[in-house]
């Protein structure tokens, strides 16, 4: 529980003019004994004035970025627009010798509106296939899923699958993605579905 310094420097009255030891005073209060001291400290070198709570914010952050260098990382940007941020982050630390990561440029280029909007159309999918199946066999997946072994590797689970019913035909777990896997897990498929 947080006190306030009123009341901290009530309780420290307290204890000062009780008649109790220090340690049975504390306790009837419900306040340990660590706490106490640290506030006992506080008060005798900075008076009650010292007992208030402190913002837990830091004066100066630490790996702040000097304003010097935010500039020059800025000037950089102007003179080569065409550069992404990481593009940026890696030739101003060749150049400038001064390492600063991708995503600081990128904060500060945002700051300063110099984020362009990506050069490419973003498309939207379709909510569903233009041509949907009406029945089984009419359209197959086939799709590799990466699988790792502890002791073992890497393995390879390719699958077969009927898009009407959403049945998995075949399946074969290999160790290799190879061409010839897919041949084998199709040629699986077409077995077990009776298709030529």
């Amino acid at each position: 529980m947080r006190y306030p310094a009123a009341e901290k420097l009530e309780i420290i009255r307290l204890v000062e003019g009780s008649h109790l030891p220090v340690r049975r005073t504390l306790e009837r209060l419900g306040i340990p004994r660590a706490t106490f001291y640290r506030w006992y400290d506080l008060y005798r070198d900075g008076g009650p004035e010292a007992l208030g709570d402190k913002p837990s914010r830091p004066d100066r952050v630490w790996n702040r970025i000097p304003d010097a260098v935010r500039s020059r990382i800025v000037d950089l940007a102007l003179e080569a627009p065409e550069l992404s941020p990481r593009e940026l982050a890696v030739r101003f630390t060749d150049q400038e010798r001064y390492f600063v990561s991708e995503a600081s440029v990128y904060r500060l280029l945002k700051a300063h509106d110099l984020i362009t909007s990506p050069a490419f159309i973003v498309v939207k999918a379709a909510e569903e296939f233009h041509t949907k199946t009406t029945a089984p066999n009419q359209l197959w997946q086939t799709d590799f899923t990466y699988l790792k072994v502890t002791g073992w590797g890497w393995f390879y689970l390719s699958t077969v699958l009927d898009d009407f019913s959403r049945y998995i035909i075949a399946w074969k777990l290999c160790t290799t993605m190879a061409a010839a896997d897919v041949t084998e897990t199709l040629e699986a498929a077409l077995a077990a579905s009776g298709c030529d």
